[in-house]
């Protein structure tokens, strides 16, 4: 089987700015734990704070990104993966393009003369994170580029397309686009609900792409804001599993599965109308570093698996494992090869 550009992922390409800070930092930043939000007015200082601080790392994310980088390390094949986003036309985003070529992913990045390259706060405490994303020049993508020839070479070449629902804010268009071609194709399109506010304010646009999506990742906490917005009134997460893969499809090629993590608890993954929970290893408290990039780890082991056309099984394993390095590290790292079997 030929793997060279078998997964794309497009998205919002975000230099991660990650610190250690206290509970201080967050009341100063009206930030909740756990969460992830866009940037507002108040917490525009707050970058230059982190900046300031001795324990400040610099690593190229956001999500899609992050798990497309996981999935080329477990696969371990030159080129298997490509990611298309928005950067600016400076020094992070020369950082993030030679960050992402040393990990072997295939990027075209569109370059945005005038807008600086997206940051995303990462504020560490006790090893929890919460994420403050500011879009700046991953806002900007159009779709324009994405039809280009050289770009959507990618598309065509692919056989399984992941988006994190970070980009429904961004670019509708290009996913609809994406979507419409894999479903036309026979290919297999994966989208993750990403945060509670994409379930509550983006709705629209995530309802408009949810037809065509054959696999919808997401953890606890979206998996509940997405029945409460749908009216479904469950909190029940293997409920609301069954129920997210039985919504409308808008071609019958492939099933909708659904995966849903809970953290320390089992995964959950529903398809033709049933569940099965897959227990986590479990990491003791000490071994925790920082759970930033554990949601986006997971998708990147399970799909490193899933291209291979591997059993779900195997696919939950590797996404487990993925999960488990990563949250052992500071930000969305790995060692140099996996020892996944």
């Amino acid at each position: 089987m030929a793997y060279e550009g078998i997964l794309l992922g497009m998205g919002n390409p975000l230099l991660d700015i990650s610190a250690v800070v206290d509970e201080q930092f967050l009341k100063k930043y009206d930030i909740k734990l756990n969460n992830a939000i866009l940037a507002e007015d108040k917490h525009l200082p707050m970058y230059d704070e982190l900046a300031s601080k001795q324990n400040v790392e610099y690593i190229a994310g956001g999500a899609t990104q992050n798990s497309i980088k996981v999935a080329q390390w477990m696969l371990q094949i030159p080129g298997a993966t490509g990611y298309i986003g928005s950067i600016g036309k400076d020094k992070f985003g020369e950082e993030m393009k030679k960050n992402s070529k040393s990990a072997g992913v295939n990027v075209h990045y569109y370059e945005d003369e005038s807008t600086p390259t997206g940051t995303c706060a990462v504020c560490v405490v006790g090893g929890e994170r919460s994420l403050i994303a500011n879009l700046s020049a991953a806002n900007c993508y159009k779709s324009e580029h994405l039809k280009q020839p050289e770009n959507w070479s990618l598309v065509e070449k692919a056989k399984y397309i992941y988006i994190a629902g970070f980009f429904l804010t961004v670019s509708p268009e290009s996913i609809q686009l994406v979507a419409a071609h894999a479903a036309a194709n026979n290919k297999v399109f994966a989208m993750n609900l990403s945060a509670p506010f994409i379930c509550e304010f983006f709705k629209d646009v995530q309802e408009q792409a949810l037809p065509y999506v054959d696999y919808v990742f997401g953890n606890e906490t979206e998996a509940r804001t997405f029945s409460k917005v749908h009216g479904w009134e469950t909190e029940n997460v293997e409920e609301i599993a069954v129920r997210i893969s039985q919504l409308p499809k808008a071609s019958g090629t492939h099933k909708r599965i659904t995966v849903i993590t809970q953290g320390a608890d089992p995964v959950v993954v529903a398809e033709d109308g049933k569940v099965k929970l897959f227990p986590v290893v479990l990491l003791p408290k000490e071994k925790l570093v920082d759970t930033n990039g554990a949601g986006d780890a997971f998708v990147g082991g399970f799909l490193s698996q899933l291209v291979q056309e591997k059993p779900i099984e195997d696919c939950v394993r590797a996404g487990c494992y993925a999960a488990n390095v990563i949250i052992q590290r500071s930000g969305c790292t790995y060692p140099e090869k996996p020892d996944f079997s």
